[in-house]
């Protein structure tokens, strides 16, 4: 049994999920994971920089229930982790005209939110045919620098930066950076996290599936 640090009562998680990230102790019951305050009209957007869904950890079903705004067409990714290290996923989805053509996500017992976004651009990345003109969207400010403004200075100098110590993550840094060169009509983008974007709730909820017992 689990004490909830938010409500204070006693909770229990499947015996899937603890076999899966042992010595993880969580710290909010499922009941607080998924209280947040009333968004407003289904699908409206974030408004003064509100942020309308980071305190609730919906379900994919729920993500389309709840959400209407944002772009219909284009790949949407991202990664989370509980911990920094903790356990993490990623989740990315493809969309044409509002409609999921493609869509992958996993996880990770022991890892960092920048290697989950990495590794969720790269899945991404990976569902765009060459020579394919779209929209990839991260809500990772990092990744969107990383891949289209260091990446190339850093393969120049052999893959190092000019400020002392390694790139972080170097294997994902480099594969992401390959896929994107690839694909030059590739148009990798920032868009707003926690925000009521449909389809980037949708990657989120997809990123955060390793907490729940519902995808």
């Amino acid at each position: 049994m689990f004490t909830c640090q938010t409500c204070g009562k006693e909770f229990d998680l499947s015996q899937q999920v603890l076999e899966r990230y042992p010595g993880w102790v969580p710290k909010q019951c499922l009941d607080c994971r998924g209280q947040a305050k009333d968004p407003g009209p289904t699908g409206s957007g974030a408004k003064g920089g509100a942020s309308i869904s980071k305190n609730r950890d919906l379900t994919v079903a729920e993500v389309l229930a709840t959400f209407r705004d944002g772009p219909q067409t284009g790949v949407f990714t991202d990664g989370a982790s509980e911990g920094n290290p903790g356990p993490g996923g990623w989740g990315a989805v493809l969309v044409v005209d509002g409609k999921v053509i493609e869509e992958d996500y996993g996880s990770e017992a022991h890892t960092t939110n920048n290697r989950m976004e990495l590794r969720a651009m790269i899945a991404g990345l990976g569902m765009v045919p060459p020579d394919t003109v779209t929209d990839v969207y991260t809500d990772s400010q990092l990744t969107v620098n990383i891949i289209t403004k260091w990446a190339a200075g850093w393969e120049k100098n052999g893959w190092k930066k000019k400020s002392p110590g390694p790139i972080a993550n170097l294997e994902l840094v480099q594969n992401a950076y390959r896929l994107a060169r690839d694909r030059p009509k590739a148009r990798i983008q920032w868009i707003k996290a926690h925000s009521g974007f449909r389809w980037n709730e949708y990657a989120d909820s997809l990123a955060t599936a390793y907490r729940r017992d519902v995808f």
